[in-house]
């Protein structure tokens, strides 16, 4: 039977995207320096969010589909299915990657 990871409370789980050892600027990023890169991942499952949240009008800010990035140290790996994931908490992220002209639209008001 097959099986799926489901997230509780306030948690997300990731599956990591290939990491990308070179920038934009061509820059190559060394393995073994001091400082990992962030990890890009894409969001498989959310947890339904802590119980107070409903209070406060919060809602879970991630959905399943997004791209995310997190630190080399979010969360803890699991492996379903024969398929490394991340578990970690919705605020160990470090944001979602979104088309630019999304956030020009922010950015203008609308």
């Amino acid at each position: 039977m097959k099986q799926q990871l489901r997230p509780l409370f306030d948690r997300v789980v990731i599956k990591e995207l290939e990491p990308d050892r070179v920038r934009q600027s061509g820059l190559l990023i060394p393995p073994g320096s001091h400082e990992p890169p962030p990890q890009h991942g894409i969001v498989l499952a959310v947890g339904p969010g802590m119980d107070w949240w409903a209070h406060v009008g919060m809602e879970m800010p991630v959905k399943p589909g997004d791209h995310v990035v997190f630190p080399y140290s979010a969360g803890t790996w699991v492996e379903v299915e024969e398929e490394r994931l991340l578990v970690c908490r919705v605020g160990e992220l470090l944001g979602v990657m979104e088309p630019v002209e999304a956030l020009e639209g922010l950015r203008a008001g609308e």
